[in-house]
């Protein structure tokens, strides 16, 4: 990205999973998942947040749940998957957000609770409006599964910190029930 210009960072937490009797890695998606994902793509196809650069966990609820609503962008996007991003605290998401090329303009992290939140309640900077001091404080309230945060972001990826980013949008997409 070049000096000065905005960057997009979006958020996104996995959709509800199943509680299956495997390891936690290997958690799939449950129902409500299976609906929200594709809710979730769809979200950000009109919402214009589709990603230059997708970094995924390797659990597998956040891999279908980026599968599934990858699914409704109606463009392919480069992903990389990546262990470190599994049970990370907001600085290990940081660093690894730290190593993607500055020509990404629009980014997107599929991870996990409690770290993806923290994070994103670290990165928002201090409100400078009412519509945008409501959605930090329901961001800092709960930031359920399929949850949606976009920040822009000023300067390259690796001077991402804590206070310098702009919560433009925070959703919950929702699909329908059967």
């Amino acid at each position: 990205m070049s000096t000065g210009a905005a960057a997009c960072l979006v958020l996104l937490r996995h959709a509800k999973s199943a509680w299956p009797d495997v390891a936690d890695h290997e958690r799939p998606l449950g129902p409500r998942g299976l609906r929200d994902s594709p809710a979730a793509g769809r979200w950000l196809r009109d919402a214009g947040c589709l990603p230059a650069l997708v970094i995924c966990s390797t659990a597998l609820r956040a891999r279908e749940t980026w599968a599934l609503a990858a699914g409704q962008l109606g463009i392919e996007v480069p992903v990389r998957f990546d262990e470190r991003v599994y049970a990370a605290e907001p600085e290990d998401l940081l660093e690894v957000m730290s190593e993607v090329p500055e020509e990404v303009q629009t980014l997107l992290l599929v991870s996990h609770n409690p770290g993806l939140a923290d994070l994103a309640v670290s990165l928002a900077r201090e409100a400078v409006d009412a519509a945008e001091a409501e959605a930090i404080k329901r961001l800092s309230e709960k930031f359920p599964t399929s949850a949606i945060a976009v920040f822009a972001c000023p300067g390259p990826w690796q001077e991402l910190v804590p206070g310098s980013a702009r919560l433009t949008h925070f959703a919950v997409p929702r699909g329908a029930a059967r």
